[in-house]
């Protein structure tokens, strides 16, 4: 198993490097801003725990496979090849999406939310169907990586990354994006689903 840990270390290398470094070093050559807003809201607050819990996942996500490549084991259960085969397919398109939905934000990639900052709210594309398409593929991607590597440290990450993306979206971006856009985010949300097409669209 130590040839799915260690493929899976790469692939996650590769993808949060990308998502988080280099795309950072995209957006300040373009923008002078690198995007990073940082954890939001005083400590123990629900905005808190969603940042906290995010970087927690981030670190599980390369804790897991080395873990596996340390020694241990999967969980009871968890199949064989088939499994880690679609696994790494799961982890790949969510790769290849994380990148293509952070393209398609533009100027308006941001990691976090700062009050008072405005930025142009994206509809198009892919976002014109999902509204959050970075988190959704971002949760593909870990979830595929989960079953490369399927073990306690991937399960806890995975359940971490859920529950920072969930808080993250429903106590923190939506509630700044109704402040900042009003009517038109209204609009928006009435169309768009939440993390897939169609589901938790609001009311106009």
């Amino acid at each position: 198993m130590t040839g799915w840990a260690s493929t899976a270390l790469v692939l996650y290398a590769g993808w949060a490097g990308y998502a988080f470094g280099i795309r950072a070093a995209v957006q300040r050559r373009r923008t002078g801003d690198a995007g990073f807003r940082g954890i939001s809201g005083p400590p123990g607050s629900a905005s808190w725990w969603a940042g906290v819990l995010f970087v927690l996942a981030l670190l599980g996500g390369a804790a897991a496979p080395v873990a596996a490549l340390a020694g241990l084991g999967n969980l009871a259960a968890t199949g064989g090849a088939a499994v880690r085969w679609a696994g790494l397919a799961v982890a790949l398109v969510g790769i290849a999406a994380t990148t293509a939905a952070q393209g398609a934000m533009g100027a308006s990639w941001r990691v976090g939310v700062k009050d008072g900052e405005r930025t142009a709210l994206v509809t198009g594309g892919v976002f014109a169907l999902v509204r959050n398409p970075v988190f959704t593929a971002m949760t593909a991607t870990a979830a595929g990586l989960a079953l490369m590597v399927p073990n306690a440290v991937a399960v806890l990450t995975l359940a971490a990354l859920v529950a920072a993306v969930q808080l993250q979206v429903r106590v923190v971006k939506e509630p700044y994006l109704t402040r900042t856009h009003a009517g038109a985010y209204a609009a928006y949300t009435a169309t768009a689903g939440r993390f897939v097409p169609g589901v938790g669209r609001r009311s106009a």
